[in-house]
C-alpha cells in the first residue's frame, strides 16, 4: 500500500488522501482484488474502510487485457530471477537504448526491474543524457548527473 501524499502533500486535497495498493493473485485471476485488499487493510487498521470515499480495482485478467506487457496481470514483466535482474529485457551493455535513434526504454522491463519504482526511468534518462553533447542538454539535466 502506498500513500503518495506522505511524500508529496500536494496530492492530498481538502483532507482527502489517495492510497494505492495491489495484491498478489494467481496468474490471469478474473476476480476483483478489492475484497482481498480491503480485508487485509481492515485487519491491520480497523475502521479504514469506513474512510474510503471511492475505490477502483482491476483483476489480473483485466490488467493483462489493459496492457499486453502485463501477461496474466504480471506487472513485473516476467520472472525476477538473478539473470532477469541483470539482463532484462535483452542482455546488452545499455539495456535502455533501443535500435530506434533517440528512443529509450524506461519501463520495469529494464534494470533494476519492478519494485524499485522510478529507478528504471532514472537510469534510462542518465543513459540518454550520456549520448547528448553537454552544450545541447536540457537545463534540468544537472538533476540526473551523478
Amino acid at each position: 500500500m502506498v500513500d503518495p501524499a506522505a511524500a508529496d502533500p500536494a496530492r492530498a486535497v481538502r483532507g482527502r488522501r489517495p492510497v494505492w495498493a495491489y495484491a498478489h493473485v494467481p496468474h490471469a485471476d478474473p476476480r476483483d482484488p478489492l475484497p482481498t485488499i480491503r480485508a487485509a487493510l481492515e485487519a491491520h487498521a480497523p475502521g479504514f474502510t469506513d474512510t474510503v470515499i471511492a475505490e477502483r480495482g482491476m483483476s489480473a485478467a483485466q490488467l493483462g487485457a489493459y496492457n499486453a506487457n502485463y501477461v496474466g496481470g504480471d506487472i513485473a514483466s516476467g520472472a525476477m530471477t538473478l539473470w532477469q535482474t541483470l539482463a532484462r529485457p535483452v542482455p546488452r551493455w545499455n539495456p535502455y537504448r533501443t535500435p530506434l535513434p533517440g528512443t529509450w526504454l524506461c519501463s520495469s522491463a529494464t534494470p533494476p526491474g519492478p519494485s524499485v519504482h522510478g529507478m528504471c526511468g532514472y537510469y534510462a534518462a542518465r543513459a540518454a543524457l550520456e549520448t547528448w553533447p553537454k552544450a545541447d542538454r536540457p537545463a534540468s539535466a544537472h538533476l540526473l548527473e551523478g
